[in-house]
């Protein structure tokens, strides 16, 4: 069909135009954020005054609950195709909120990252974090990685949109299973307290020790260090990079030495491939060497050990198959427990 100014004009009315039937309750990705906030407020009750901050937790939780209901009575009130969009958005938007989280559940126990980075030294005879990057040194290639780190989020973004503007009837599956698997690995950083190479290589000295000289005697082990100290190692490449600086910014505001194992950016990007396949194959093409690039830069800019994104990769046909699944279970019109049979 040719795009002609009228068919743009009718295109822009049936966003805002209203729905004929409401679409009542929840949506799934609602339900997800919810079952997420539950779930989690169960281990800040067991943990109770273990945690740091416990209270600030609670509000996160308070405001997930007031912030769903406002934008379902937003919903309610005009109900429309855009207003769908604001509320899918809306959760997405509370992910910075989870993430950021993990850590304070972190906070609570011993770090593991010196497991991580001996598993690495007897995998690889090196630290793959050090070396990537002093092979592919230079400008070009910081920023091309860098590129592909900051393309994360434009990814999540750029599928997401695709799927509501393009292929709407896929639009709740991909919101769904990609907020799903993100909830999915939060579950594990809660329990799995690694922070990456970028927090313990400066923690145990690096770059005035010599890593391989350290690694000889044994990574040592930090304890609750990272309970009191968030410093990070300088990325290696190019600092007057506009991409290396975008990153730089990013991870300056909300990096945490939290969350390292699996990579959720290396598994979390899998899962979008997955889905960018099932939508449109050009679409699939054109996100592949971003999702490459991303995937390489998790190791390059040294946020992961290279054991992290192997691990990211395989977890991620997992969580998607989990999240899948669960979405098809539930936009039946039998539910699983009302039903002989499994989904």
């Amino acid at each position: 069909m040719a795009i002609t100014k009228e068919n743009i004009k009718a295109f822009i009315k049936s966003l805002y135009e209203r729905e004929p039937h409401k679409k009542k309750g929840l949506l799934l990705v609602e339900y997800a954020s919810l079952a997420y906030g539950t779930i989690t407020a169960i281990v800040i009750a067991i943990l109770g005054s273990d945690l740091v901050n416990p209270y600030y937790m609670i509000e996160v939780r308070m405001t997930l609950i007031g912030a769903t209901a406002l934008m379902l009575w937003l919903y309610l009130a005009y109900p429309c195709r855009l207003t769908i969009l604001a509320r899918v958005v809306m959760q997405y938007l509370m992910l910075i909120s989870w993430y950021s989280e993990t850590y304070e559940f972190n906070r609570v126990f011993d770090n593991l990252d010196y497991l991580f980075a001996g598993w690495e030294q007897s995998l690889f005879g090196c630290q793959p974090a050090i070396e990537f990057s002093k092979l592919l040194h230079g400008k070009f290639w910081s920023e091309l990685f860098n590129l592909g780190y900051w393309s994360y989020f434009p990814m999540i973004a750029i599928l997401v949109f695709y799927n509501f503007f393009v292929k709407p009837q896929n639009f709740q599956r991909v919101s769904f299973v990609i907020i799903s698997s993100f909830f999915l690995y939060y579950l594990v950083f809660i329990f799995l307290p690694v922070a990456g190479p970028q927090f313990y290589y400066l923690a145990i000295g690096y770059p005035e020790k010599d890593l391989y000289e350290i690694a000889q005697h044994g990574f040592p082990a930090l304890g609750d260090y990272f309970n009191h100290n968030t410093a990070l190692l300088p990325a290696p490449g190019d600092p007057d990079g506009f991409f290396f600086q975008r990153v730089a910014d990013a991870q300056a505001a909300g990096e945490r030495p939290t969350a390292a194992f699996p990579s959720s950016h290396v598994g979390c990007s899998t899962v979008m491939m997955i889905l960018a396949w099932q939508t449109d194959k050009k679409l699939y093409t054109f996100l592949t060497p971003f999702y490459v690039l991303l995937v390489c830069a998790t190791v390059y800019i040294q946020a992961h050990y290279a054991i992290d994104a192997i691990a990211g990769f395989a977890t991620a046909w997992v969580f998607y198959y989990i999240s899948n699944e669960f979405f098809h279970c539930f936009t039946d019109k039998a539910l699983p427990w009302r039903r002989k049979g499994s989904c």
